[in-house]
């Protein structure tokens, strides 16, 4: 029975940022048409990632199969677990705003669907995942252990961002035309 439910470790990080992108846009559909079907849709993509990754979610095998292969064509295999966390957190939120919607129904389930796509854009344009660096907060506090992610114990979040940006736009400094900053 777990390798139904089993989530896939590592993970492509170009495959998540992928899946990520088809979120924002269907939320963004949520948003505009702001219906509960859609809301729904929405929350059961969280929960088929939640429970086994990209095997069961159209999102994912799409990005998995299509996207990623054929035209991001790059490899990067991060922890799985973190992902995993992120997608319950947006399994949690999306069913907050399919839960509004039923019953308050208004803007509440779109404010609350725009905190999924501010995540979602987060993970899909820049890399950064918000819930996989609250995981790795919650890693270091001890609130998860760390035998359920012993590659995590490796992975700075800070670190790695200030290494991606020192790559992408230099040392402070290295500039000529530009004086470094005191």
């Amino acid at each position: 029975m777990s390798g139904v439910f089993s989530f896939p470790n590592p993970v492509n990080d170009y495959a998540a940022r992928a899946t990520a992108g088809l979120v924002v846009a269907l939320s963004v559909v949520a948003i505009v048409v702001n219906h509960p079907i859609v809301y729904a849709i929405l929350t059961i993509g969280f929960a088929l990632r939640v429970a086994g990754g990209p095997r069961y979610s159209p999102f994912g095998r799409l990005a998995v199969h299509v996207i990623v292969p054929h035209l991001i064509k790059k490899t990067k295999l991060v922890p799985g677990p973190p992902k995993r966390f992120a997608q319950t957190i947006g399994l949690v939120v999306s069913g907050a705003a399919l839960v509004t919607s039923l019953t308050v129904g208004g803007i509440t389930p779109q404010i609350i669907t725009g905190v999924l796509i501010v995540a979602a854009l987060l993970e899909s344009a820049l890399g950064f995942c918000l819930g996989c660096t609250i995981f790795g907060f919650l890693i270091r506090r001890g609130v998860i252990p760390d035998s359920v992610c012993e590659a995590c114990n490796s992975v700075n979040p800070v670190r790695d961002a200030a290494s991606a940006a020192i790559k992408t736009f230099g040392r402070a400094g290295n500039d000529p035309a530009r004086p470094p900053i005191v």
